[in-house]
């Protein structure tokens, strides 16, 4: 039994968005500031640029190849079975976390008005025994609403959107029209030194930045269910970035011009706000806008719960693709008689209930979900080289232009951004890795699968690529042992990126032709 292709492409954008668009707009201004201060507005833009770079990879590939799961399914293509594990294994454990995220913020939100939901511990909001079963209870509603009906899916999730969307809208009219202080950007010139720098791309990997833009892979996780792939895949996985991009330059500004000068006394790092629980509502509260104050409330439970919704839809879609490809069992990929991958919906949200016993804080998490995430997203422009030379006659619904230069930029953006969450992160992600190896090991020893099997040859630039970023940040000026100065890491990071670029297309699997010539790549369609 085959999955549908139901989305439309505006059904995909939206969804696209409504996933991007989640508990990173009511945190991140904020974090991103303590951190940049006024200079936060240049770490949106390097975010945004840099997604949206390597979004125009997966764009290219995703058409070509539009498969359920992408993040399992394009490297077992291009790579073969140990790259496909690894590279799936990454993408599914940070996606499987988000929708706990999305729902740990709303929480966090709530306990505003119902104290008994969460507690301070270090200053970090947990949750209590009725905020777990809160949160059990919300994750069950997005499993239910994912495999109830389609159209409900649809509609949920359209309604979701317009809500959210119009209230950061409002909210960054009103904040602007309220009060807006232009004394707060000065210091915008002053962050152009060494430190002003490593001040910014820090913002962008541990802010929430980066974080904000994860979303846009539901378009690759999707595509085996996308209609009209020319037009809607790049739409959903590059306009969904570029849209959401000036919503959250809108907000940082409004974020940065509604605040009272005095608040700023002592620096941006030591900006807080007493008795709340996110910094909009705490900006409302202090202007007096109580109608605001309240919208932003109720915006707080929508806006992550819509987000974790979609990544309940997407993140099912990559378990359902590894068991399709026998890296879990296949039971996972059973689907139901409207074709929703029920078993691995309902499997994510098991393992997912365990993450809340409990998560350590909406920053800290954010940290290890982008470095496991951008590892994730640099299979788009080595993939995307791979069937340039694999494929140099098929024809490109989606054509990326000066392809050899810009995916060595977003592979290089890739390794940046994840070099950014510092030592403390990557080190944490080796341990999930090697965890991943553990679970590898089993299946090929309970399968009995042979070495020629494994792509082990097609996978030599793997551990080099893994084991070098991780002694890189340790080495780094980020949180590592600052061997390698802040200047000269970027220099390192580029030779490496292209290093590590040259090997993994020079030994790719080279079976991408056959199999797309015998049509076993793309899902049968049925409309």
């Amino acid at each position: 039994m085959d999955l549908n292709r139901r989305f439309s492409p505006f059904t995909l954008l939206i969804l696209s968005i409504n996933g991007m668009v989640g508990s990173a707009w009511l945190f991140a201004p904020l974090y991103a500031a303590q951190i940049a201060g006024s200079a936060a507005i240049i770490a949106w833009l390097i975010g945004g640029a840099a997604t949206a770079l390597i979004a125009l990879t997966f764009a290219e590939v995703s058409v070509l190849m539009p498969v359920a799961g992408g993040s399992a399914r394009i490297p077992q293509l291009s790579h073969g079975t140990f790259t496909s594990f690894i590279l799936s294994w990454i993408a599914w454990l940070s996606a499987l976390t988000m929708a706990p995220i999305e729902v740990q913020a709303v929480l966090q939100y709530a306990s505003t008005y119902f104290v008994s939901l969460t507690h301070s511990v270090n200053g970090v909001h947990l949750l209590t025994g009725m905020g777990f079963i809160w949160a059990t209870i919300l994750m069950l509603a997005f499993c239910i609403i994912n495999i109830v009906s389609f159209k409900g899916l649809v509609r949920f999730n359209l309604v979701i959107f317009l809500f959210k969307v119009s209230i950061i809208v409002l909210t960054i009219v009103i904040l602007m029209k309220v009060s807006f202080h232009p004394i707060n950007f000065l210091g915008l010139k002053d962050s152009m030194t060494l430190t002003g720098w490593q001040a910014i791309l820090t913002a962008v990997a541990t802010g929430g930045v980066a974080f904000a833009f994860t979303g846009f892979k539901h378009g690759v996780e999707l595509a085996g269910e996308a209609k009209h792939l020319a037009f809607g895949i790049p739409l959903a996985i590059v306009g969904s970035v570029l849209c959401c991009l000036v919503l959250y330059i809108g907000l940082q500004v409004a974020f940065i011009g509604a605040l009272h000068p005095a608040a700023l006394s002592h620096g941006w790092h030591n900006l807080s706000f007493v008795g709340d629980v996110g910094p909009f509502a705490g900006l409302a509260a202090g202007l007096g806008l109580v109608w605001l104050l309240k919208l932003l409330y109720i915006d707080a439970a929508v806006s992550p719960s819509g987000a974790g919704l979609i990544y309940v839809t997407s993140t099912a879609r990559i378990l359902y693709a590894m068991s399709q490809l026998g890296y879990m069992p296949t039971f996972l990929s059973y689907l139901n008689k409207q074709k929703f991958p029920v078993a691995a919906i309902f499997m994510n949200f098991t393992i997912g209930l365990f993450l809340f016993l409990p998560l350590p804080g909406w920053q800290a998490m954010v940290s290890f979900l982008v470095s496991g995430m951008v590892i994730s997203y640099a299979m788009g422009p080595i993939a995307l080289l791979c069937l340039r030379l694999e494929l140099p006659q098929e024809k490109r619904l989606f054509r990326l232009p000066a392809a050899h230069v810009l995916c060595l930029v977003a592979f290089y953006f890739c390794n940046l951004m994840s070099y950014w969450t510092g030592w403390d992160t990557l080190y944490k992600l080796g341990i999930a890795m090697l965890i991943g190896l553990v679970f590898f090991a089993i299946a090929c020893v309970r399968k009995k699968l042979p070495e020629a099997s494994l792509g082990l040859k097609s996978a030599v630039w793997v551990v080099p690529y893994l084991g070098g970023l991780i002694l890189i940040s340790y080495l780094g000026a980020f949180g590592g042992k600052h061997i390698i100065p802040f200047g000269w890491d970027f220099l390192v990071l580029a030779v490496f990126s292209a290093v590590i670029l040259y090997l993994a297309v020079k030994s790719r699997a080279g079976v991408l032709a056959g199999q797309l010539i015998e049509n076993q790549v793309v899902e049968p369609v049925s409309v």
